[in-house]
């Protein structure tokens, strides 16, 4: 399951900084950032080759940044008839309208927008959707709640992401391999121990100010095998 760290200043007007880090079936193409879709003109993002959807996009002119993550939950639905979740960022960035989210699997749906704040939106198959705004300081999400203690990984390294400044980020999240890729703590994941033929492939870094939204991307050279990262 993907990872997601933010930094939400005191100050309105300072970037909001985040970390992003994608799990995924290395079999399932994907395109790297950039301007995948000439029908939305202004908008960057991940694309998922198969569905053609995101799973991280902005819109750098208008200071606004969505990704979204899979969670647990499903609905009561036959497989054809359950709809990609890759359309979510692009509503996110308000460039669509809503989608039947009753026809999706569950997600935790990161919006941010510069000077304004950041909120997750999170869906579990069925029931309601539900919206959290996140308050100042530095947050962790994956495939549960925000700043969830179920998730090991929040546990074992909120704090650290909070001490750290932005700027070494990248550095942290390497040293984070020393639990192993297998590991529940783990950051840069091997999931097919738990059952999923996902590895972690991709990061991208961002900051995110009002009316600006600078994002960076990098791959690992091996998936679910920690390196070095160049972001570019």
């Amino acid at each position: 399951m993907c990872t997601v760290v933010i930094r939400v200043p005191l100050v309105p007007d300072e970037p909001i900084q985040l970390l992003a880090v994608r799990d995924e079936d290395p079999a399932r193409g994907w395109d790297p950032l950039g301007a995948s879709w000439p029908d939305r003109p202004g908008l960057i993002g991940v694309r998922d080759r198969r569905a053609g959807g995101a799973w991280l996009a902005a819109d750098p002119g208008a200071g606004r940044l969505a990704v979204v993550l899979n969670r647990d939950g499903s609905p009561d639905l036959p497989e054809n008839e359950i709809v990609t979740r890759g359309e979510l960022p692009f509503e996110a960035l308000g460039r669509e309208a809503l989608a039947d989210v009753d026809r999706m699997r569950g997600f935790n749906l990161v919006k941010i927008v510069g000077g304004v704040g950041a909120s997750v939106t999170s869906w579990e198959g069925s029931g309601q959707l539900r919206t959290q705004t996140l308050e100042p300081g530095t947050h962790m999400l994956a495939h549960h709640d925000v700043d969830d203690p179920r998730t090991a990984r929040i546990t074992q390294w909120r704090d650290a992401f909070a001490a750290a400044p932005f700027e070494e980020w990248p550095e942290l999240l390497i040293r984070t391999e020393k639990v192993g890729p297998d590991d529940d703590r783990a950051i840069i994941r091997d999931n097919r121990v738990h059952g999923w033929p996902t590895l972690t492939t991709l990061a991208c870094l961002a900051e995110i100010r009002p009316g600006r939204a600078d994002v960076r991307y990098a791959e690992l050279a091996d998936p679910g095998v920690p390196g070095p990262l160049t972001f570019s």
